[in-house]
C-alpha cells in the first residue's frame, strides 16, 4: 500500500488548488514544496520590514460575485470557498503606451472600445468583429497551433493596433517569441480585456494562508523544504519520489507542477530539450516610496504597458535586459484599498537568462546596477523621477526566478509547447500549471483543479 494516494510536486497556486480539490474528495494527499513558503511564482518575502510580493501585480479574470459562469466563480465552487466572502479590489484603469498613441482600458470593455474608436477610427468595426470572434472561440478544444498575428491581420487592418493589443496579453502570459498560439491569445484577451484586473483584499501572504488553511482543513499534508531529487518508476508507472534528504515516499498518483523540463529531469523522460525550452524571462525591480511621492508621479493608472519602439519586439533580448518595452505597476492603485504609508513602483523588463547565468558574482552585481540605470532612464520619461526619496529598492533576475520557482532558465511562462491534457508517457504521472497552458493566478489554480477532476478523481 502506497504512503499517499496523491503526491503533488510544487506548492504554488496550481499545486495548492489541486491539493484542495483532491483532499476535499478524500484522497490522502501530500504537497512537496522545496522552499520554506508556498506560492511559487506568486509568493512573498520580507526586506527591511517591508512585505514584498513576488508575482501579484494584479489578478486577472475579475468577476462579480453573482456571475456563476465566470472562471473565478467556477474556481471557488470547485474548491468550496465562499466567493461572497472573498473581497476584491478592481483596477482603476490601465494604459497601453506606444510612442504616438496610448489606449486606456479597464474592467469595462466599453472604455477600450471607445479608445480604439477614437484613436483608430478605421478599425472600429474590425475591433467589434474581433471581440465577437474571441467570445465564440473555444481555446480549450483540441486544435493545432495557429498564428495569432495571422488571425489578427485578417481582421484588423492596422499593425500598430495589433501590436498594442498584443503587448499586455503577451507580457502577462506568453511563452513564445514574436507570436502566440491563438488559443492562448483568446484566453488572455478574455482574462484581461473582457474580465479585467483586480487584487484580493490583503496581501499575497494572506491569500496563500487562506488556501493552505483550507487544504489542511481537508487533512491535506504539506511539507516545506522538501526538494524532490528524483521520481522512481517501474515500467510506465511512477512508484514515488526520492527526496534530497534521502527519504523515499510512495504514491498511487503523482502530479507535477514544475513544468516539462523540470519534470523530465526528475523522471528521466527525455523530450527534445530545445523544443520545450522556455525563453521568456524577466528582471523586475521594486521601489518603495513614501505615499506622499505618489502625487508627483504619473500614477493615475494601475498598470502601464509601454513600448518605446515603432513595433513590438516580444522576444528574449540579445542584451541582459530590454528596457525599451515593459510593465510599470502600481500595486496600491486599486479601488478602495486601505490607506498605507508607502507606495510601490514595480517595473518588469524582458531579460536574457544566459547572460545572467554566465556572469561572475561581481559581474552579476554590475549587471543589476547597469540594468537599473537603463530602466530608470526609460521609465522616468513616462512617470517621472521615481527614484527620489526612495525608502527601499530590490530587484530579482532570471536566476532568482529559477532558484525559487524551479522554472528552467527562469522562464516564467514555461515551455512554448503546452501539454493541454496534462498527460505524460507515464500512466499515473500528470502535469498541471503553466505548461498545461492555463495562465495567470486564476488560470493556474483552475489548471490544478481540472487535472484532478479529469485525470485523478476519475
Amino acid at each position: 500500500m502506497a504512503d499517499y494516494q496523491l503526491i503533488i510536486i510544487g506548492g504554488g497556486l496550481s499545486g495548492l488548488a489541486a491539493g484542495i480539490r483532491a483532499a476535499r474528495f478524500g484522497l490522502k494527499t501530500l504537497i512537496l514544496e522545496q522552499h520554506s513558503l508556498p506560492g511559487g511564482l506568486n509568493s512573498y518575502y520580507y526586506r527591511h520590514g517591508f512585505l514584498l510580493e513576488t508575482g501579484l501585480h494584479a489578478m486577472t479574470n475579475y468577476a462579480q460575485a453573482g456571475d456563476r459562469h465566470a472562471p473565478l466563480s467556477r474556481l471557488f465552487r470547485q474548491l468550496k470557498l465562499s466567493r461572497k466572502r472573498f473581497t476584491t479590489h478592481q483596477q482603476f484603469s490601465s494604459l497601453i503606451r506606444f510612442p504616438d498613441v496610448s489606449l486606456q482600458f479597464s474592467n469595462d470593455l466599453a472604455l477600450l472600445t471607445e479608445e480604439v474608436g477614437h484613436h483608430f477610427p478605421h478599425c472600429r468595426a474590425a475591433f467589434a468583429r474581433l471581440v465577437t470572434a474571441v467570445r465564440a472561440y473555444d481555446p480549450f478544444a483540441p486544435a493545432p497551433w495557429r498564428s495569432t498575428r495571422h488571425f489578427l491581420g485578417e481582421i484588423i487592418p492596422d499593425r500598430l493596433l495589433i501590436d498594442m493589443l498584443l503587448l499586455p496579453l503577451m507580457v502577462y502570459g506568453n511563452s513564445e517569441e514574436h507570436d502566440m498560439d491563438l488559443g492562448q491569445f483568446v484566453i488572455m484577451f478574455q482574462a484581461l480585456f473582457l474580465e479585467g484586473f483586480f487584487r484580493p483584499h490583503g496581501t499575497m501572504k494572506d491569500f496563500l494562508a487562506m488556501l493552505v488553511e483550507h487544504y489542511k482543513g481537508y487533512d491535506g499534508e504539506l511539507r516545506y523544504r522538501a526538494k524532490v531529487e528524483s521520481v522512481e518508476r517501474q515500467g510506465d508507472r511512477v512508484r514515488g519520489v526520492q527526496l534530497a534528504g534521502g527519504d523515499f515516499i510512495s504514491c498511487d498518483t503523482l502530479l507535477s507542477t514544475v513544468g516539462v523540463p523540470g519534470t523530465a529531469a526528475l523522471v528521466d523522460w527525455p523530450p527534445q530539450a530545445d523544443k520545450y525550452e522556455g525563453r521568456m524571462s524577466f528582471v523586475e525591480s521594486i521601489s518603495v516610496l513614501p505615499m506622499a511621492r505618489k502625487e508627483s508621479l504619473a500614477a493615475d493608472h494601475t498598470i502601464i504597458f509601454y513600448n518605446s519602439g515603432p513595433t513590438l519586439a516580444y522576444c528574449r533580448p540579445p542584451t541582459a535586459i530590454n528596457a525599451d518595452w515593459g510593465v510599470i505597476c502600481f500595486p496600491e492603485n486599486f479601488q478602495d484599498l486601505p490607506a498605507t504609508d508607502v507606495f510601490q513602483v514595480r517595473i518588469t523588463n524582458a531579460a536574457n537568462y544566459h547572460i545572467w547565468r554566465q556572469a561572475s558574482r561581481q559581474e552579476y552585481q554590475r549587471l543589476k546596477a547597469d540594468c537599473e540605470a537603463l530602466t530608470f532612464a526609460r521609465v522616468s520619461e513616462i512617470i517621472g523621477n521615481y527614484h527620489e526619496n526612495r525608502v527601499y529598492h530590490d530587484s530579482f533576475t532570471p536566476l532568482t526566478i529559477e532558484r525559487f520557482t524551479a522554472k528552467a532558465q527562469g522562464a516564467v511562462y514555461g515551455s512554448p509547447i503546452k501539454i493541454k491534457d496534462g498527460v505524460t508517457p507515464y500512466s499515473n504521472l500528470f502535469m498541471a500549471g503553466t505548461d498545461q497552458g492555463f495562465l495567470g493566478i486564476v488560470g493556474a489554480m483552475l489548471s490544478g483543479v481540472t487535472i484532478v477532476n479529469q485525470r485523478i478523481l476519475k
